[in-house]
């Protein structure tokens, strides 16, 4: 069981109740405690009062007796039912006694002056008393007032205040709601914006709401750019199931028409060699393709982790022209290699990534003519370039060549590449290791430079 309100508007309200409640409750509570001691104020100063004349009687009548002959002096003391007054001997009996609450006399402490203090007599009073002595003998003067009419005032007006704080908290709480729905409207409209939209139209953006608030701007603004980057992602999706489609086309169509053809009649054993050995050279084409498929899934995502270690750049790129020295005397290309210093990075990856510009250059660079491989480390970056001559790449394919299944000439792919995936997986290994790739091309001179970050400290 949810105990707290789904519906914000709801949340909102009940808060609004609640601050109503206790900031009322407070002011309330401070009035009552006022009003309390505003009363009993009064009535101490009333009984002082009542025992400072008692006294004053006392002081100017020549007996007590006297005075006891004369109650009218000290009678008129009384407005009400509520006070009583005693004049006390020490043996504890009332010389004068004015009680119409036919109260029991209290045990009071000796005071020489006037202490005042609650007490119960059958029902709640506040007393307050002296000791006075005439002459020889010693009396004391009690004034008493009793509480039933205080409690019932101070109870009518806590009642009074709970149902004000209670009608307050229900008006602030339909307030509340009232306020959050009117205030609320435009997230609503905005949320209707946003599930009208779906794949068929990402180009829709959500805009300003009608009621321009400074919040939902903010939040307008963050899912237009985040709708910006889905479609952009659907539509690069969307490509590469285009581009996979028709380079798996490619082979599958080779494979089913030689075979088609091959099975249309007999022919000789030599013949189905020849079939077989074509077949495997497209299947070793998609057994590449694949592969470079999933490395570019796997980088993709988030947990992927690399393996850094020192690597000395004079010593991969030798190893590397090693592995392509056959493919390089093939096409009379020589190798130049300009690189020092260790960089930390991912060994497997980065041979990959080199492995890859290595062979791009040999692949689209003239006959007869050199590669470079320049390496250089310092404080602030690392770098590794492979440098090749030919003709310059055309501005319009230089921001695409890094792109899945992207070819400057489509015509000219073969059947060893790895079907325009080669730049792209380049670009992942960068991706991986927070670094970046770049390609420069000008008439003679075509070069990629893989730029990596320092090592974190």
């Amino acid at each position: 069981m949810r105990l707290w309100p789904g519906a914000i508007s709801t949340r909102l309200a009940w808060l609004f109740a609640l601050a109503s409640v206790l900031v009322s409750g407070a002011v309330g509570a401070y009035l009552y405690q006022s009003l309390e001691g505003e009363i009993a104020s009064r009535d101490d100063a009333a009984l002082i009062g009542r025992v400072d004349r008692m006294r004053a009687l006392v002081d100017d009548s020549a007996s007590i007796e006297a005075l006891r002959s004369r109650p009218h002096l000290y009678g008129n003391m009384m407005g009400n039912r509520d006070s009583v007054l005693w004049m006390i001997d020490a043996q504890g009996r009332p010389i004068i006694e004015i009680n119409p609450a036919q109260l029991p006399l209290p045990a009071l402490g000796a005071s020489s002056s006037i202490a005042l203090a609650n007490a119960s007599a059958g029902q709640a009073i506040r007393l307050a008393w002296v000791d006075v002595v005439q002459g020889e003998r010693q009396f004391t003067l009690v004034a008493g007032k009793m509480l039933a009419e205080r409690d019932q005032i101070l109870g009518s007006y806590r009642n009074t205040l709970l149902i004000a704080l209670a009608a307050g908290a229900a008006l602030s709480f339909l307030l509340g709601w009232l306020i959050s729905e009117r205030s609320l409207r435009p997230v609503r409209q905005l949320a209707a914006r946003a599930a009208a939209i779906d794949a068929s139209c990402l180009h829709v953006r959500l805009g300003a709401p009608e009621t321009s608030v400074r919040e939902l701007d903010v939040l307008s603004v963050a899912l237009d750019q985040m709708l910006e980057r889905l479609a952009g992602g659907f539509a690069q999706l969307s490509r590469f199931s285009e581009d996979l489609a028709h380079e798996l086309r490619t082979p599958l169509s080779n494979l089913m028409g030689q075979t088609q053809h091959t099975l249309r009649k007999v022919r000789p054993v030599q013949h189905y060699e020849e079939l077989l050995a074509s077949n495997q050279e497209e299947y070793e084409r998609l057994a590449r393709m694949i592969d470079s498929i999933l490395f570019l899934a796997r980088s993709e995502q988030t947990d992927a982790a690399i393996d850094c270690e020192a690597i000395d750049l004079g010593v991969m790129a030798a190893q590397l022209i090693d592995y392509f020295e056959g493919m390089a005397d093939e096409r009379g290309v020589v190798f130049e290699v300009h690189a020092r210093g260790v960089l930390h990075a991912d060994r497997v990856l980065v041979r990959r990534a080199v492995a890859n510009l290595m062979a791009n250059a040999l692949q689209h660079g003239p006959r007869n003519s050199k590669v470079t491989i320049l390496g250089e480390v310092n404080d602030q970056w690392a770098a590794i370039s492979v440098q090749n001559g030919g003709k310059a790449i055309d501005d319009e394919h230089l921001p695409h060549l890094f792109d899945r299944f992207y070819r400057c000439d489509p015509a000219r792919s073969k059947a060893s590449d790895c079907g325009g995936l080669g730049l792209a997986i380049v670009r992942s290994i960068m991706h991986l290791h927070k670094g970046s790739v770049s390609v420069t091309s000008v008439p003679n001179a075509t070069c990629f430079t893989l730029r990596f970050p320092p090592p974190a400290s």
